[in-house]
C-alpha cells in the first residue's frame, strides 16, 4: 500500500468516528495523563506539539500549563472536534493543524515538547516520523509517546497485529520496548524512561469505535477463541472477548 493510500484509510477511519474518539473513556482517562503534566512543571512558557491528536485529550489535559499547544491529526473531522471542544472549554491556547507524522509543516526547533498518544501504530513509517520529531524540537526538548506496545515474542505478536488489523484496516504495526528504543536511538534521540502499562479494553466499545463490520468482529472472536492457551492467559482474553494489552510510555529527549 502506497503512503497515500494509507493515508486515505486512515482518514476515513477516522472521519466517521471523531465523536465516539471525545467521549471514549479509554482515550479520555489514564494515569499517563499526569506523567505527562508532570512533565511540565514549571513549563509555562513552553510550546508543545500534540502529534496524531485524534479527540484532542492530550492537548485538553496540558493546556492549561502551557503557553500554546498546537494540535496536529491526518484527520480533518477530528481537528473540528478538537477546536470545537477546545472553545467550549475555555482552551484558547490550542490551534489545529491538518497533517501527516512524516511530513509535519513546522520549523525546525520550534516545540519544547512533542506528545504523542495513541497514534503511532497508524503511522506509515515511524523512523520517518520520529526524525521530523527530532527536527521540530529544540535541543534539550522532550518527546513522550504512549501507545500499545507488542510483548515481542513472535506469537503473541502475530496475534496481537492480527486482531488489530481487523478490528481497524489504518493499523500499521504495535512496536515492542526494543523497536522503539532503536527506532528513537536511530532518529538522533536519546530514551530517559520506558516503562509499561496495563490496559483492558471491553470488546463492544472497542469494535463500537471503529464501526468494525460484523464478519471482521467475527473474525476477531474467533481468532480469539482458537488460540492456544498462551496468547489466551497473556491478553487475558475474556468470554465476551474483552482483553487485555501492554501499554508502552516512552520519554525522550533530544
Amino acid at each position: 500500500m502506497t503512503r497515500s493510500a494509507h493515508t486515505d484509510v486512515v482518514q476515513r477511519q477516522f472521519g466517521e468516528q471523531a465523536n465516539a474518539y471525545l467521549t471514549s473513556t479509554v482515550h479520555a482517562q489514564g494515569s499517563e495523563f499526569a506523567l505527562l503534566q508532570a512533565a511540565l512543571d514549571g513549563q509555562g512558557s513552553a510550546r508543545v506539539l500534540d502529534l496524531g491528536c485524534g479527540a484532542g485529550h492530550v492537548s485538553f489535559h496540558v493546556a492549561p500549563l502551557v503557553a500554546e499547544v498546537v494540535a496536529y491529526d491526518l484527520s480533518q473531522s477530528m481537528l473540528d472536534v478538537v477546536a470545537a471542544s477546545a472553545a467550549e472549554r475555555g482552551l484558547g491556547n490550542i490551534t489545529t493543524t491538518c497533517g501527516a507524522a512524516e511530513r509535519l509543516p513546522f520549523d525546525d526547533a520550534s516545540f519544547d515538547f512533542v506528545f504523542s498518544r495513541y497514534s503511532a501504530h497508524h503511522w506509515s513509517d515511524l523512523g520517518v516520523a520520529l526524525r521530523e520529531v527530532r527536527r521540530v524540537l529544540k535541543p534539550g526538548g522532550v518527546a513522550a509517546f504512549v501507545d500499545v506496545m507488542s510483548p515481542g515474542s513472535p506469537l503473541l505478536d502475530t496475534y496481537l497485529q492480527s486482531v488489530e488489523v481487523l478490528r481497524d484496516t489504518s493499523h500499521v504495526r504495535d512496536y515492542s520496548g526494543a523497536e522503539w528504543q532503536h527506532q528513537l536511538s536511530e532518529a538522533g534521540l536519546w530514551v530517559r524512561s520506558l516503562t509499561r502499562q496495563r490496559l483492558r479494553l471491553e470488546f463492544t466499545s472497542w469494535v463500537a469505535r471503529m464501526r468494525t463490520p460484523e464478519p471482521l468482529q467475527v473474525a476477531v472472536r474467533q481468532l480469539q477463541q482458537a488460540m492456544g492457551e498462551e496468547v489466551r492467559q497473556y491478553y487475558q482474553i475474556e468470554g465476551d472477548g474483552s482483553f487485555s494489552t501492554d501499554v508502552l510510555v516512552v520519554f525522550a529527549e533530544r
